[in-house]
């Protein structure tokens, strides 16, 4: 019998290691993407767990800041789950989860969490992902978020179409995100319904399945003069004190930009001293921000805009469109075409375009003396066992200080509380309360009304609440935007205080 080839012994050794190896390099690579890199995989609504627990797992209720319920689960009559609503209000941020259509708004963010395939506690979720037959029941949602307030919202619009947000400026926490028209959830939710209503939502000229309060864009007029009030101060190109010699005769005969007239006119009044920053803030003088943008310049404008939140989406629990100054399409600093433009942006024309959210969190920094937390609807997730995890207040953005706060803040009071403001903002004042704001008419060409704007914030020295109101084709500011914001800010103190 001749002797073993030594040789093959070491082949066989190496041929056992590497299959050990390969065991081990496939059992940690499932561990990983069972386990470790689990969270990321589910945070998708289209996730192929998320799809087979929504059939399974009965969805966690979403309650609002009262633990009123705003979406819970029944069980149709094959024994599966499906959601219901109280109404069409909450449509524009809760959304819907439909086994047909899938899912929009809060549902869709949270999917992970309300059908329990990431769970808040770290070892129940390693468990769960091992064992996913583990899950029943998804967990629950608590939102800052407050019902009568989100009804009041939508009733204050009316027919017309718009948005309301309102959010604490202290926390970021949102109490009202609405936006008009609303659609039934129900209606898309429950698997019995009619599938024609869906086809005909999304065929509505009206878009009522847009959420206008974060996805809608607008021209915001006047309101944006805070935001260009802001920039002068930071940059500065102004103080508060800042007067300019030629608005007063350029009232009568325009400010002449370039062989461009920016024209104003409507505060006769105020003839024939300059205005300062405040002055011209509560009669909201085209021609005094026109020359303080100038001033200020556009790169700089851009830049203490994109220091506000503009030119990138929102870190909220829902997707935002992203707010612009310009388009960029120019050659002069920021991005703008020409000086005509740049004097046509800071007074909130030109190719100004933004979101309701963006001005109600500009509102709410000049509140928050310079200061923006990232604005949040959900602010726990609740394990089916009871245990809470708490999703904090955080801040977002320090774009200035009290510098710039405290000016902007007796600018946009007086525009409420002066001898003129009212004019401007009528309807806005919360009796009893000293109230900050600024009301906005914003030109949209052609033969269609102004939207009407107002944002604001209460108390104005010891603010609570920001609110930012925008009713389309809604006319002037004082007429439509300024009493819906007074009416909301009433109405938030009044259950404040129960």
């Amino acid at each position: 019998m001749s002797a073993r080839d030594p040789g093959m012994g070491h082949s066989i050794t190496r041929t056992m290691l590497a299959a050990v190896l390969a065991v081990v390099v496939v059992g940690a690579g499932a561990t990983w993407w069972q386990v470790v890199d689990a969270q990321r995989l589910t945070s998708s609504p289209d996730d192929a767990a998320n799809i087979a627990a929504g059939r399974r797992v009965v969805r966690g209720v979403i309650r609002d800041r009262d633990g009123r319920t705003l979406a819970a689960s029944r069980r149709d009559e094959n024994g599966e789950p499906y959601r219901v609503y109280p109404g069409e209000a909450m449509s524009g941020v809760i959304g819907y989860a439909s086994r047909r259509y899938g899912s929009a708004g809060i549902e869709r963010t949270f999917d992970a969490e309300l059908t329990g395939v990431r769970d808040p506690d770290p070892i129940q979720d390693i468990l769960d992902h091992l064992d996913p037959s583990r899950r029943t029941k998804g967990n629950e949602l608590h939102t800052s978020l407050s019902l009568p307030l989100q009804r009041l919202a939508v009733a204050q619009l009316g027919k017309d179409a718009g948005a309301i947000v309102m959010l604490d400026p202290r926390t970021g926490e949102v109490l009202v995100d609405a936006s008009t028209p609303t659609y039934d959830p129900n209606l898309i939710a429950d698997p019995t319904a009619d599938p024609d209503y869906f086809a005909s939502l999304r065929e509505d000229p009206a878009a009522p399945l847009l959420p206008r309060a974060t996805l809608g864009l607008y021209t915001p007029g006047s309101v944006f003069k805070i935001v260009t009030a802001i920039a002068a101060l930071g940059s500065g190109a102004i103080t508060p004190e800042t007067r300019y010699a030629e608005q007063p005769p350029a009232e009568k005969t325009g400010l002449l930009v370039d062989g461009y007239r920016v024209r104003d006119g409507h505060h006769d009044f105020t003839q024939p001293e300059p205005l300062a920053l405040a002055e011209a803030t509560e009669v909201s003088c085209n021609i005094f921000y026109a020359l303080a943008g100038l001033a200020t310049g556009g790169a700089e404008l851009v830049a203490w805009a994109a220091s506000l939140g503009f030119g990138a989406p929102i870190p909220y629990d829902l997707p935002t469109e992203t707010s612009q100054v310009t388009d960029g399409s120019g050659n002069a600093p920021g991005g703008f075409v020409d000086r005509v433009e740049l004097a046509n942006a800071a007074y909130g024309q030109g190719e100004v375009i933004v979101t309701p959210i963006q001005m109600a969190l500009v509102a709410a920094a000049v509140a928050n003396d310079g200061v923006i937390m990232r604005p949040r609807v959900v602010t726990a997730v609740v394990s089916p066992d009871g245990s809470v995890s708490p999703r904090p207040a955080e801040v977002w953005l320090r774009p200035f200080g009290l510098d710039v706060a405290r000016p902007v803040r007796e600018a946009m009071t007086l525009a409420v509380e002066g001898e003129y403001g009212p004019l401007f903002t009528s309807g806005a004042k919360v009796p009893g309360v000293l109230t900050a704001g600024k009301s906005g008419t914003a030109e949209i060409g052609g033969d269609g009304e102004p939207h009407s704007w107002f944002i604001g914030f209460a108390p104005a020295d010891d603010p609570q609440v920001a609110i930012a109101v925008v009713v389309e084709n809604g006319g002037s500011g004082a007429s439509r935007a300024a009493p819906i914001a007074g009416r909301m800010m009433r109405a938030f103190f009044a259950q404040a205080a129960k």
